[in-house]
């Protein structure tokens, strides 16, 4: 029985995360499941072009080493394709030079449930139905924007993510008074209680998991991770102080004050930016940022019950 090493980064992927299947996903999605083989089949021989999620893999794939004991990362298919579109997917895997062992095909069922036996620290999908129903399930998650750049050529030997802070890494308890009171009982709020962690968010456990990576690393890999948040002083203290009290650490932090994330986040050029809102989402996107919406927070409440 194959046992992985201890503080292993395990990376769940969904297919159109890895690779660009956004042409042969019109079938999927119209229910027509078996012409979706059918042309997955077709193009057993064809390796399907690298998706927006390929850079960021390839690199933290970088970190394992040959041993047994090295395998500091493992990167996982968690897929609603069936078995057979499988076999295409660890094909163009293997042509992309990208070593994955291990996957999990469900044909059209919801594959979050996987996601604990697997102990995924992040999964990566661009179906918003799978991520919330991760997130609700306690598990870091985010729908990627396939068609979402790909910049992880300016750094090929540094893994740089992204956060936003609060529904985030933090709970959403900061942005519930903000919505109901607004911008002064926030500022109040936060001030009254900076020496108050706040409550841990969705992607606590990535940023743990990375912090205890990088202690790990291989000489020629590094880590950096920023906090981008529309945070400004006064608010600024409870959340470093929270991430004092995790006894976590981030290279960057940028308290914006309610500025514009993409032009910061172009100057960052992260491999992955996570974040709550779709309009930062949306920024982060127009900056050439590979980004992915967390589903979480009180932010998309309103687009949970619509979907309901």
């Amino acid at each position: 029985m194959a046992k992985r090493p201890h503080d292993q980064l395990v990376v769940a992927i969904s297919s159109r995360a890895l690779f660009d299947f956004e042409e042969e996903n019109l079938l999927f999605e119209k229910g027509d499941d078996h012409a979706y083989m059918a042309r997955q089949l077709d193009l057993l021989d064809l390796p399907a072009k690298g998706g927006v999620a390929m850079p960021l893999v390839k690199k933290l794939l970088a970190f394992n080493g040959p041993g047994e004991d090295e395998r500091r990362v493992d990167v996982v298919l968690l897929s609603r394709n069936d078995p057979t579109s499988g076999m295409r997917a660890f094909r163009s895997a293997h042509h992309h030079g990208v070593p994955l062992e291990r996957g999990v095909f469900t044909r059209g069922r919801p594959p979050y449930a996987y996601l604990k036996p697997l102990g995924a620290h992040l999964f990566l999908s661009a179906n918003a139905d799978d991520v919330r129903a991760a997130l609700e399930a306690g598990f870091p998650a985010a729908r990627v924007y396939p068609q979402s750049p790909q910049r992880a050529e300016s750094h090929p030997d540094e893994v740089r993510i992204a956060f936003d802070g609060d529904a985030v890494l933090f709970s959403d308890e900061a942005e519930q008074v903000y919505a109901s009171q607004g911008l002064s009982a926030f500022h109040d709020h936060e001030v009254s209680h900076a020496t108050t962690p706040l409550p841990p968010g969705p992607f606590k456990p990535l940023l743990e998991a990375l912090y205890r990576l990088r202690t790990n690393a291989p000489a020629q890999m590094r880590i950096r991770t920023a906090l981008v948040t529309a945070r400004s002083a006064p608010a600024h203290e409870r959340a470093i102080r929270t991430l004092m009290d995790w006894r976590v650490e981030v290279d960057e932090a940028l308290f914006l004050g309610g500025l514009d994330k993409g032009p910061f986040l172009r100057e960052f050029e992260p491999d992955f930016f996570f974040d709550d809102q779709t309009g930062h989402c949306e920024s982060a996107y127009s900056a050439e940022a590979p980004t992915g919406h967390v589903i979480s927070g009180i932010r998309n409440a309103d687009s949970a019950r619509a979907d309901q």
